[in-house]
């Protein structure tokens, strides 16, 4: 009697992806959950901020803002007794009534990219407290504690694999997960089980159909932050950077060069929210009075600076110009930027919005909106909800793996061999895709490795015979 049996190709495809959705969910899970938790409390930490820190960010006095150099002048007499070897980088001018002005200083002992802020009402000067901040989006502690949390659970460059593995894989899981559910959508009777639970059913097969739904609503969510997330790792990262500076997708920053010297850039790039630093200074250090910074302020706001939300940075040494850079991270962001002679008052150099390529405009959205500051609170709900969702699919996750074969404690995994089944054209693109991958994020490559050694032992464990399988 004829064989009735499939072709040994077919069907392999589906088979990959279900073992690769397995595996790396098994394995990188713990990853993906801590950033997931950790990214929930972040995207609602500015709004967080708001409440625990009101004092040091609310202005009561309900006077006419005086001058910057008035505000500047009391912020150096309050660090002069608290922090008396502090000098002023930087000068955030209160953005709207009620908000306080934020007069920085360098400080001993901080984190890279962070400085001391003086929080100073513009009625009437008085300083309402002092905080560290931290980056260009003025993270506070509470910000930035749960951001090196989410970054690097304290753990410096070792730690930043962790999340460089959670961002990498949520991409390669979420896209596995696509194919998985475009496969469903063909044999589904129902095509609303696609999106929605089915709470009729019982054990694995109930909370797969939570994990399936759940997934669809998550899915763009979750690639949204995986790619925008791998821009921050740490190997992936140096690559995105590498390849953008090729293509000539960075974002032009302010000449502050004088007289002839060296050029550089002082505009910040898409990450000093989170980390970066400034070149050191070459020339004589320079001479920085208060009354300078409404000078260079108004001649800024002449050369097209007109957002609400600037930063002004005096010169570090004479061969230097100083910057204004609009820093409204809000939509529609406001990211002019101009150098300012300090010796003439004219504009020696100018960026705007318009000069940054159309990539490093995109790059811009991106993180503005993985910080959950474009769209404010609506973005940073959104992100709760995706961060929230993506936990809960982990934990769903590994519920099935535990009932996928009643009474055990283990659940079984899907069938290995599918490359074995696979056309020759299809091994080859798994291969050539792999491959790339593994160039462009090195730490997929890596575990990668790792998960197919260990499916491999435990294959072969199981294969033995009297093996309980």
């Amino acid at each position: 009697m004829p064989s009735t049996a499939p072709p040994p190709s077919r069907g392999w495809f589906a088979q990959l992806l279900l073992r690769l959705h397995f595996l790396a969910g098994l394995f990188v899970g713990p990853f993906v959950l801590v950033a997931a938790l950790s990214g929930a409390v972040y995207a609602v930490a500015p709004s967080i901020e708001q409440v625990v820190y009101r004092h040091e960010l609310t202005a009561p006095s309900t006077a006419t803002a005086r001058p910057l150099a008035d505000q500047v002048a009391a912020a150096q007499r309050y660090v002069a007794s608290h922090h008396p070897d502090d000098t002023v980088v930087e000068v955030r001018p209160a953005p709207a009534p009620g908000d306080t002005t934020r007069v920085m200083f360098t400080e001993a002992g901080l984190l890279e990219s962070q400085t001391r802020a003086v929080f100073v009402d513009p009625g009437d000067a008085s300083v309402r407290g002092d905080l560290p901040v931290y980056g260009t989006s003025g993270s506070l502690p509470f910000r930035t504690w749960i951001s090196t949390v989410h970054r690097s659970l304290f753990l410096g460059d070792v730690g930043r694999l962790y999340s460089e593995t959670a961002a990498s894989w949520l991409g390669i899981v979420s896209l596995a997960g696509i194919g998985l559910w475009a496969f469903r959508l063909r044999t589904a009777r129902r095509k609303r089980e696609l999106v929605v639970p089915d709470t009729r059913l019982r054990g694995y097969r109930r909370t797969f159909s939570w994990h399936a739904a759940t997934g669809a609503w998550v899915l763009l969510g979750a690639l949204f932050l995986s790619a925008t997330g791998i821009t921050w790792s740490h190997f992936a990262g140096d690559n995105v950077t590498a390849l953008r500076s090729a293509l000539s997708w960075q974002a032009p920053t302010v000449d502050t060069a004088l007289g002839g010297a060296a050029a550089m850039g002082m505009t910040a790039g898409e990450h000093a929210g989170h980390h970066g630093s400034a070149a050191a200074p070459v020339g004589s250090p320079a001479t920085v009075t208060p009354e300078q910074f409404d000078e260079v302020l108004a001649v800024a706001r002449s050369a097209d600076v007109h957002a609400a939300e600037v930063r002004i940075r005096p010169a570090a040494t004479t061969d230097q110009a100083w910057t204004v850079e609009e820093i409204k991270l809000s939509w529609p962001v406001a990211m002019n930027a101009v150098a300012v002679d300090p010796t003439t008052m004219t504009a020696v150099s100018q960026v705007t919005w318009g000069d940054y390529p159309l990539m490093a405009k995109a790059a811009k959205l991106g993180i503005n909106t993985h910080m959950g500051a474009l769209f404010g609170l609506p973005n940073q709900l959104v992100l709760l909800a995706a961060a929230l969702g993506i936990a809960a699919m982990v934990v769903l996750g590994y519920v099935m793996w535990q009932r996928r074969t009643p009474g055990t404690r283990v659940g079984r995994a899907p069938a290995d061999g599918a490359l074995a089944r696979a056309p020759w054209w299809g091994a080859i693109a798994v291969v050539a895709v792999a491959i790339g991958l593994a160039l462009l994020l090195p730490v997929v490559g890596v575990t990668l490795l790792g998960f197919l050694l260990v499916d491999a032992l435990v294959t072969a464990f199981r294969s033995r015979p009297g093996a309980t399988r």
